[in-house]
């Protein structure tokens, strides 16, 4: 484990609600239990979906909330008022860098393409060595099953390492989830 106290975590999760109570449910809890393990939640500073669900539970239970949107989405009024900190910035590639910056890990919950998106570019980081931070799936209900399906068989197929694939962490339950990326931070270049 590394020396560099670990505290804060970066959520991808969607925009909108989707389609089962359960992913609904499993943002909020995500965000008490971050409160309640006093660390920082850093996320795409909306208000709307998932990512506002998550926002409103982790400081109903008192947690530090750092929200980060491009102007776009700002000037949408998708933007969250009540954060303890929101970053404005240019573009959707800055917001990426800020989220990055300002974590120690990265989770994502369910959420569409631009979950995706966050969640790939940030594990790629790692496999470059550009970072060395862990990324992870909460597979609330099933949800990442075919995605992890796919990056098994990616590895199968010799396009990604068994080493990059470690890079992903995957659990169904948060709170052993969180003990994985405190204790399996990674401590030296990644390649």
């Amino acid at each position: 484990m590394s020396n560099k106290p670990f505290q804060s975590v970066c959520v991808f999760c969607g925009s909108s609600l989707g389609e089962r109570r359960e992913y609904q449910l499993a943002a909020q809890a995500f965000g008490r239990l971050l409160a309640a393990r006093n660390l920082t939640l850093i996320y795409g500073g909306g208000q709307i979906g998932l990512m506002g669900l998550l926002a409103d539970a982790a400081l109903a239970a008192g947690g530090r909330v750092i929200g980060v949107i491009p102007k776009i989405l700002y000037r949408k009024e998708v933007a969250h008022g009540g954060l303890t900190e929101l970053q404005v910035v240019d573009s959707i590639a800055e917001r990426k860098t800020a989220m990055g910056r300002l974590s120690d890990a990265f989770v994502a919950l369910p959420g569409g393409i631009g979950t995706m998106d966050e969640l790939f570019e940030v594990w790629t980081w790692t496999q470059l060595g550009l970072q060395h931070k862990l990324a992870a799936l909460l597979n609330v209900g099933g949800y990442f099953d075919f995605l992890i399906a796919f990056v098994d068989r990616a590895v199968a197929e010799g396009f990604l390492r068994p080493q990059h694939r470690a890079g992903l962490l995957v659990e169904t339950n948060a709170e052993r989830l969180l003990d994985r990326l405190i204790s399996e931070q990674i401590e030296a270049p990644y390649s």
